[in-house]
């Protein structure tokens, strides 16, 4: 399913869409993203033993504060009031921590960027925080798994629909 660019305007400029006369509805969605590095690296992560602290419980609060962020990062996003935010991270073995956000308003437009924004930080901190270590890690596969609300409904990715 796709679509015309709706953040251009009549004569090709960039363009705030304008919401108002959408309906306020509930709006979630989640975005899922990793970072893949050397088993060693994840070891230190699992047993604690980063020199910064708990890797896993800083970029979870790094990923809230972005999400809550998003509209000053990205110069089109609307800010919004979002309702809930949260932050998953798991030890993938061998070589990855996997990431997930969701993000939930109640509103006129969708929180599919604050769910991307969310990850890609939490991603960012964890490279951040392990570098020292392992300084070939990379962040990976940061997509759209689900969105809800609004008027073009519920969408899930393929390969998504297990996870609920």
């Amino acid at each position: 399913m796709s679509g015309p660019l709706t953040h251009f305007d009549g004569a090709g400029r960039a363009a705030m869409v304008d919401v108002s006369a959408k309906a306020e509805t509930l709006r979630e969605a989640t975005a899922r993203g990793r970072v893949v590095m050397r088993p060693e690296t994840l070891a230190i992560i699992a047993e604690g033993r980063a020199g910064k602290g708990d890797v896993l419980g800083v970029a979870r609060l790094a990923g809230i504060m972005a999400a809550k962020r998003t509209a000053d990062l990205i110069p089109l996003c609307h800010p919004l009031p979002l309702t809930k935010v949260t932050l998953d991270l798991s030890i993938a073995e061998p070589d990855a921590v996997e990431i997930a956000a969701t993000v939930r308003t109640a509103g006129r437009t969708g929180v599919e960027m604050e769910a991307l924004t969310a990850v890609t930080v939490a991603a960012l901190t964890v490279y951040d925080m392990c570098k020292a270590a392992d300084r070939f890690m990379r962040i990976e596969a940061v997509r759209m798994v689900r969105k809800s609300g609004g008027k073009s409904g519920d969408w899930i990715a393929p390969g998504e629909e297990q996870r609920a």
